[in-house]
């Protein structure tokens, strides 16, 4: 064994022993009979045979067989045709599915599962050896690896894989997004069945359609949606913030291998951080989530309680001034007259800032027509909104209230109180909520100057509910779907989409307030054909 470490000259070599790994040579020595020097400096294995087990413990494990051909493939294009993309799937969490640890994972690229480390005494290693599956990919860093062999791939088809694990965007790439131009842009998946990407179908693991509705809304508003598609979170960001921002990238991700998005890695996460509050399995409120996750993420992104400390306060973040007086009775008053304010009294006034703004709805009839069917009362937008003009009082816990906006912020999220809870049960309201899709003008709502820039804003995500008939909320019954306006909309062409979980679909516009809204997200409208920045200027000055 040791005359084997012993130095063989050039000239004595016998020809039944392996020579060490040799760099590339010009055409003239690759013609010549005669054995090359040998090299330590090449990078790149250029045979298919493995070394026996006594010479990899000699040292020798990268040295391949004497007398190949040229022509011979590479070891770094071998098993690549074994790849299975139909088989892979990214949107999970990322954790071996033995010892179910997220350190050092590995996606085996034949089978999609996923695997701890790729050494010897790895289960990656394992799997590569007993099911004969080769080729992996490091689930942090994208780089692909030949299993057991251990060696580097680096080839222009593994391209596609690594974008679908780790898509990237830049600025050119995101400002077409909100343009009609995107619509023309289908995208195909691996079966060649078309898709849009931005509008595609999120899984419902178990009940969590509540949540996949406020993920799409959220992801829709132009802001928010290219600070988390053009952000690379390497940091101390929290792994709530990266993960939204890995699912932002999917839902966006022109060159998917499947035309659907499972948010599942991301919920996981919104349970951990919620403390079991937004569970997978629980049907729950969409606009709790809402709240709860626009406060999280401004957290996260170390905003603090001033104005613009993150891009949740300088996109949803308006002032609300809400005027309040006590209650007096006065000894000449009927019981059918309305308290209204004194101006002869104190009234106290705050300003408060807020995210979304609180709609109340009339109540429903209690009595039925003449053909016993409960009427589904309908009410404007502007009769429903009157209650933020300023004049219109509300008495609570004895103290009037009036408010009145003191600065809209540049998107406006309204949440129609469909729901209250009473002693026994929770109650449903019917009522329809009837409303443009563009052109509602909230200067009415807003104690500004008459010079002040136009307040008008147009529909950009409507979120509904659908359940059994009557007024009694059940919530195991319950489905959720989204309305959003397609590529900035405007005009006859004006194209919106309905998304039920995985069911996406084209919507005509007249159908679209037919629905129970829950929610609303309303888009401020440029008054020139400048840029989002510059609405948000106008937005500040207010």
């Amino acid at each position: 064994m040791a005359s084997r470490k012993q130095a063989i000259p050039n000239d004595s070599r016998s020809f039944g022993e392996r020579p060490v790994k040799r760099a590339k040579v010009d055409d003239e020595r690759q013609a010549s009979t005669s054995s090359a020097e040998p090299s330590h400096g090449m990078e790149e294995i250029t045979g298919a045979a493995r070394p026996s087990e006594d010479e990899d413990e000699e040292g020798l494990g990268d040295e391949v067989e004497s007398g190949q051909s040229k022509n011979e493939p590479r070891a770094s294009d071998l098993y690549l045709d074994t790849i299975n993309r139909a088989l892979l799937d990214f949107d999970f969490e990322k954790v071996c599915s033995v010892s179910m640890s997220n350190i050092n994972t590995y996606g085996c690229l034949v089978c999609g599962k996923y695997f701890q480390g790729r050494g010897r005494n790895s289960y990656a290693y394992a799997h590569s050896i007993h099911d004969d599956h080769h080729v992996f990919i490091n689930l942090e860093t994208a780089k692909v690896y030949v299993l057991p062999d251990g060696y580097l791939v680096s080839d222009p088809s593994l391209e596609d894989i690594s974008f679908v694990l780790n898509p990237s965007f830049t600025k050119a790439s995101t400002s077409t997004l909100s343009s009609p131009s995107h619509l023309l842009k289908p995208s195909y998946d691996l079966s060649s069945k078309p898709y849009l990407s931005g509008y595609i179908g999120l899984n419902n693991i178990k009940r969590n359609d509540h949540m996949n509705v406020i993920i799409h809304s959220l992801l829709h508003i132009p802001p928010l949606r290219d600070y988390l598609l053009l952000s690379s979170f390497h940091g101390k960001e929290s792994e709530l913030v990266k993960r939204f921002a890995a699912l932002a990238k999917k839902i966006w991700n022109p060159r998917l291998f499947k035309s659907q998005v499972s948010p599942h890695e991301f919920l996981q996460e919104v349970n951990r951080a919620s403390a079991g509050k937004f569970r997978l399995e629980q049907q729950g409120d969409p606009v709790e989530f809402l709240g709860w996750l626009l406060n999280r993420l401004h957290k996260d992104m170390g905003g603090t309680k001033r104005k613009k400390s993150s891009i949740i306060f300088s996109t949803f973040q308006g002032e609300l001034r809400v005027e309040t007086q006590q209650v007096v009775v006065r000894p000449d008053s009927t019981g059918s007259e309305k308290p209204q304010f004194d101006i002869d009294r104190d009234i106290k006034a705050t300003v408060s800032p807020f995210l979304f703004l609180a709609v109340d709805l009339p109540p429903p009839p209690l009595f039925q027509d003449t053909i016993e069917k409960n009427i589904i009362p309908q009410v404007s937008i502007h009769s429903v909104l009157a209650k933020y003009d300023g004049v219109t009082t509300q008495e609570s816990a004895g103290q009037l209230r009036r408010y009145k906006c003191q600065r809209l912020p540049q998107y406006i999220i309204l949440h129609f109180k469909r729901f209250t809870k009473n002693a026994f049960v929770e109650e449903k309201n019917p009522t329809i909520v009837t409303f443009p899709l563009r052109g509602v003008d909230f200067r009415e709502y807003l104690d500004a100057a008459p010079t002040h820039p136009p307040t008008v804003y147009d529909l950009i995500a409507n979120v509904t509910h659908e359940s059994v008939a009557g007024t009694t909320r059940d919530k195991e019954n319950t489905i959720w779907k989204v309305h959003l306006r397609a590529a900035g909309g405007g005009g006859e062409g004006e194209k919106w989409f309905q998304i039920q979980d995985l069911i996406v679909e084209e919507t005509r516009k007249e159908m679209i307030f037919l629905g129970e809204t829950v929610l609303q997200i309303w888009e401020q409208r440029a008054t020139n054909a400048n840029s989002n920045a510059s609405m948000k200027m106008d937005v500040d000055r207010r």
